[in-house]
């Protein structure tokens, strides 16, 4: 296990400038004016940000409701209650704190990190918890928040099919999250 750790490390250590490499050399082959479109999408970046601030403030006030209202901290306990009385080992019960996580994350990227925060202050960055906590904010989206400001800025109201696509693949994400993370942190 220790040199496929190491091998990701490598890899994802030269990931991000790879692809910033592969982009300009695109660029280049391509004979594109990178700094002029680069200059012309952070303007209209900036347009976007101003036109979705409204979308921003009401996703944001419904979050710090539910933050607020206590409500993923009833649900955390709740399900250690059904767990222990089922007779599940204490392990299992343990791994539940990661739960307000995943019921936030896809609410929220800056209240999952002040869950993240939390999981951290109370098992540590390196138990086992922690470190699947920081695989669960690296494989899930922000989907409800990402739905309401992209869409909302494209003047879109009804989603169809995205929500439960992207519900879909956040689940997905949780699930590979806790597998690696049973895998590569489980037995330390």
């Amino acid at each position: 296990m220790e040199s496929f750790r190491e091998i990701s490390e490598t890899f994802s250590q030269w990931t991000i400038p790879a692809a910033l490499l592969l982009i300009v050399l695109v660029a280049a082959w391509r004979r594109r004016p990178m700094y002029e479109e680069f200059v012309t999408g952070a303007k209209e970046g900036f347009n976007v940000a101003v036109m979705i601030i409204p979308y921003l403030v009401a996703i944001l006030f419904v979050i710090k409701v539910f933050l607020a209202s206590g409500m993923f901290d009833d649900v955390k306990w709740g399900a250690r209650f059904v767990a222990r009385t089922a007779g599940v080992s204490e392990d299992f019960v343990e791994g539940l704190d990661l739960l307000p996580l995943a019921l936030t994350r896809p609410l929220t990227g800056s209240g999952a990190r002040g869950v993240l925060v939390q999981v951290y202050d109370e098992h540590g960055t390196d138990s086992f918890i922690g470190q699947t906590a920081t695989l669960m904010m690296g494989s899930t989206e922000t989907t409800f928040y990402i739905l309401s400001v992209y869409f909302g800025a494209v003047q879109i109201k009804r989603f169809r099919h995205t929500l439960p696509a992207c519900l879909i693949a956040d689940i997905c994400g949780l699930i590979a999250a806790v597998a690696i993370g049973c895998m590569l942190f489980g037995g330390s």
